[in-house]
Formats: structure tokens, sequence, C-alpha cells
């Protein structure tokens, strides 16, 4: 669980300022003078301001050492006041460039020499070092802190924009089918207007007959239409259309027959009654079928898979589940893929709800339910 910042702060400074008036209790035993109530009171302004050390480094940082070197020019122990200094260094090392850190771990390597200086029997020598070695060491933590928080913070840019881009590539691919979809509702219309023309005076029924069938047509047209043009992108595209025609749930066997001959043991089951769906509904569902199945065929070949159709009065119910035998474990799939992402798309772009994980008793599921009608696809909830 995160902690807010202000709250972080706090507790280290509380912290600091604790160890450091215990230390200040040592004073005597190492010869320096004891501390009393003005000893107490720069001990706490040297150390409480770095509560407020994420909100403004640079002037917690001057107050610390200024209060430091006031300690340290009354004659206590200089060891007491260290840490707040070193914090506040790593701090602005840790949140601001290098123009502005390196003086300031400049000025905590003066006022260490100071100190020094102003003690009695100091070994000037070990103070140089220590005023060297201490400020180059803290400032290179705070440096190294400041540049892995950039990386991580391009890094997620990148993520983000990849994913995007993976999306809007994804949802450009199914534009282009749906247009194949509309285009194929288009021709049936023209057909079939041109048959009611033909035989509107001749033959009266095979005239209404093909009058339906352009208004149901039609109808499914603009719902295809609707939802090409809600993922649509404006982008160019010098690929074209397929020239094959978009498949569909007719053709499942024909894919089971294609990965069983790449070594996957596949079962095709279907409950229900078979019936004609709108072309958008059933490329859907074969789509996400073909994307489970080839993450099986690269994830898991040694497992046995189960591919069902379940036909319901309103739903289509799609599930491809595998035992998890034999899954390669560098291999197994995670919830961004590409792949993944198409799945879910397509789902919401058809009113349908998904689900792909893992199972409970070991091995992988992909489960779709799709409305085969308007009225229900407007009462699903969306993809999950």
């Amino acid at each position: 669980m995160r902690i807010r910042p202000l709250v972080a702060d706090t507790s280290i400074a509380v912290a600091l300022t604790t160890v450091a008036v215990l230390l200040g209790q040592e004073s005597v035993r190492q010869g320096w003078p004891e501390l009393d109530a003005r000893g107490y009171a720069l001990v706490a302004l040297a150390n409480v301001p770095i509560a407020f050390r994420s909100r403004a480094p640079l002037a917690v940082l001057l107050l610390v050492h200024l209060v430091w070197a006031g300690y340290v020019t009354l004659g206590y122990w200089p060891v007491v006041n260290t840490f707040a200094p070193m914090l506040a260094v790593y701090t602005v090392a840790a949140l601001r460039p290098p123009r502005v850190s390196v003086p300031c771990a400049a000025l905590m390597s003066a006022v260490w020499i100071y100190a020094g200086l102003v003690s009695e029997g100091a070994a000037m020598a070990s103070v140089a070092g220590q005023a060297i070695g201490f400020p180059l060491v803290i400032w290179r933590f705070g440096y190294v802190a400041r540049r892995s928080a950039e990386l991580a913070r391009q890094l997620k840019r990148e993520q983000d924009e990849r994913a995007r881009r993976e999306v809007a590539e994804e949802r450009g691919r199914i534009a282009r089918e749906l247009h194949d979809v509309v285009a194929h509702h288009m021709s049936v219309i023209s057909v079939q207007a041109g048959l009611a023309k033909f035989v509107f005076t001749s033959d009266p029924a095979t005239a209404h007959a093909a009058l339906s069938t352009i208004s149901g047509t039609s109808g499914e047209a603009l719902e295809e239409l609707r939802r090409m043009l809600r993922v649509l992108r404006a982008r160019e595209d010098g690929d074209g259309a397929p020239d094959a025609p978009m498949p569909g749930l007719a053709r499942l066997g024909e894919m089971v027959e294609r990965v069983r001959a790449g070594g996957v043991a596949v079962e095709l089951r279907v409950e229900g009654a078979r019936r004609q769906l709108a072309p958008g509904v059933e490329l859907c569902a074969y789509r996400v079928v073909q994307e489970a199945l080839t993450n099986v065929l690269k994830h898991a070949r040694g497992s046995a898979a189960l591919v069902e159709l379940h036909y319901r009065q309103h739903h289509l119910a799609v599930s491809v589940t595998n035992d998890g035998e034999g899954v390669i474990p560098d291999r197994v799939v995670t919830g961004s893929g590409h792949g993944l992402i198409g799945m879910r798309e397509r789902a919401k772009l058809y009113g349908g709800t998904i689900s792909i994980g893992p199972l409970g008793e070991g091995g992988f599921a992909v489960r779709l339910t799709l409305p085969t009608s308007a009225q229900a696809a407007s009462q699903g909830d969306g993809a999950t």
C-alpha cells in the first residue's frame, strides 16, 4: 500500500530526530559538551524540516546545513546532526538535475570540513576523506535514483503508447473486415432489389419475399455500419481488403483440422440448433476461436483443447479450453498481448462479454458470449 509522501517524510523526520537526540546523550562520553536546551532545540531544528524535503528540497537542504553549521560553531558534537544533511543531499540529487545537486553536495563537504577545523584534536586527513567520500556516495545514490525514475516514466509512456497503437491497429483491421461484411449486405440488397423489380407484376409472392430479404439485410447492414464507424480511424492504409470471403462458423471444422495437423488434439462440440447469424457476429466468434487455438499451438502444444459452441435463443456462447499439459512456461500469454487485445476489442464491438484466464484445475480458458440480435446487443455490458 502506497504511503503519501508527506506522511512518509514526517515519519522519517521523527525517526531522525529521535536518533539524533539519543546520539546527543552520548556527547559527554565522547568528550563533547552535554546537550542543553539550546542544543536540543538546534537538533530538532536540524532534523524536523526533513518532513518537507519532497516539497521544498532546496530550501530544506539550505536550512538544515545552516542549522548544522551553527550547531557546530557552538561547540556541540558535529556527528549528532550529520544524518539530516545526508538525506537532504540525497533528496536534492534524486529530484533535481546535476547542475543543482552538485553544488549542494559541495556545500555538505564544506560544512563537514568546517566542523573539523573548529573541533579540537580532529584528524584533518580523515575529516577531508569523509568530507569528500560521504557527499560523493550520497549524491551518486540520489543521481541513480533520479535516472531510474526518469527511465521508468519513459518506459511507462512507451508502453502506454504501444498499447494505444496496438488497439488502434486492431480496431483498424476489424473495421476493414466489417467493411467487407457491409459490402456483402449491400450486394444482397442490390440483387434482391433487382429481382423484386423484375417480378414485381408477374410474381408478387417472389417480389414480396425479395423485399422482406432487403428489409432484414438492410437492418443488419446498418448495424454493422454503425459498428464500423465506432472503430474506424482516419489513417492511410495500402493493404486493401482481402480477396477471400470472410470466414464464419461453418469453417470452424476446417480450422480444427488444421490445428490437429499441427499436433494439438482438438475437439469441436456444438450444442443447440445451428442457424445463420449475422456475418459480423460469426466473424467475431471465428477470430476469437482462431486466436485462442493459435495460443494453444504456441504455448501449450502438448495439451488437449476443446472448442464448444452453444446456440442459445438470443446469444451465442463460445468456449475454448485446454487442459494445461505441455505448457511452455516462458511462452505463457499475459493479459496484455496483441492477440488478447484483439479478442477484447471484438467482444466489446459486438456488445458481448469475454473472459480470458487460467482455470482453477489447470489449463487455460477463453469464454465468449455474443448477442445474436441488435436488441440483445443493446442490453450487453461490454467486454470484461
